[in-house]
């Protein structure tokens, strides 16, 4: 018999096929971006929406999910910029956009002078950087650079319907300065079993900047991805994501899809490489979703 829900951070161990994983019960502490059905999905109801898309593992999806993610919204007509905050870069050159000598977060210029349209209507790229000193400047002062980022996309919220910080695969100071400028949090999960891993350390991040600032930073939601359906794990995997988180996952699934995978090597988002593909449907349905949240 499965434990009862404790208060978070309390993890429980579960069994998922025939193994223990240790992950964490349902994110009651956590306040959640309440959805609207009242209204069609095409509306926007707030404006200014900031979502870091943030999880500790790599591998799970991150960045496929902020970029293709930010694609579908600009495909929808919203003004989307794309921030990338991860050293690797992957969002910035995922779209033919060259990485940033020097990272504009560490830049006295505002950060609207850094920003790169890309090809595709509505969509732009705040680029990140590979430099190893511009991650360790940001990572010395991660108040300042959360204030930092805070102040320069408030400054222009007006021009973005929506904003997606692409973090990197960890829980450093980077992900926090994201996580501080953010108004809400994404976080992709990978349907295997390692991904479960370590779930408490990250809910646990997102919970203290949350504290430090009230009222600003809401759960927007988790979303299931390299979702295959022919495997027995991923089925036991999403039961088990789905029971202890209840509503706060997506009911959109990303599935493995080799469309998704070579979009990236064509400066594509997998809507324009392949969009008639089962990854450009999810997260076509993903992006339905996330607008339908107030």
């Amino acid at each position: 018999m499965k434990p009862g829900p404790p208060t978070l951070p309390t993890a429980v161990v579960s069994p998922v096929c025939g193994r223990d994983v240790t992950i964490v019960t349902k994110v009651a502490d956590i306040p959640m971006v309440p959805g609207v059905r009242s209204g069609p999905v095409g509306r926007i109801l707030r404006v200014g929406r900031i979502l870091c898309v943030a999880n500790q593992k790599g591998g799970v999806g991150k960045t496929t999910t902020a970029s293709n993610l930010a694609a579908a919204l600009a495909h929808g007509g919203m003004r989307t910029l794309l921030v990338d905050l991860d050293p690797q870069c992957n969002a910035t050159t995922g779209f033919g956009v060259a990485p940033a000598a020097m990272h504009p977060l560490v830049l006295e210029t505002p950060l609207a002078d850094s920003i790169v349209a890309t090809s595709l209507p509505n969509l732009f790229v705040l680029p990140g950087s590979r430099s190893v000193r511009d991650v360790e400047r940001i990572a010395a002062r991660s108040r300042a650079g959360s204030a930092m980022l805070e102040q320069h996309l408030g400054l222009g919220l007006a021009a973005w319907d929506y904003c997606l910080i692409d973090c990197p695969p960890s829980i450093g100071d980077l992900t926090r300065t994201a996580l501080a400028g953010s108004t809400e949090v994404l976080m992709p999960i990978q349907c295997e079993y390692f991904a479960l891993e370590g779930l408490t350390q990250m809910i646990e991040v997102i919970r203290d900047v949350m504290q430090e600032r009230p009222g600003r930073l809401s759960f927007s939601g988790i979303v299931l991805t390299m979702h295959d359906a022919a495997l027995e794990l991923t089925a036991e995997v999403e039961a088990e994501v789905r029971d202890f988180f209840g509503e706060i996952v997506f009911q959109t699934v990303i599935p493995r899809d080799v469309a998704v995978s070579e979009a990236p090597s064509h400066a594509q988002s997998v809507l324009d490489y392949a969009p008639r593909s089962r990854g450009a449907r999810a997260y076509t349905e993903l992006c339905m979703e996330v607008r339908d949240c107030e």
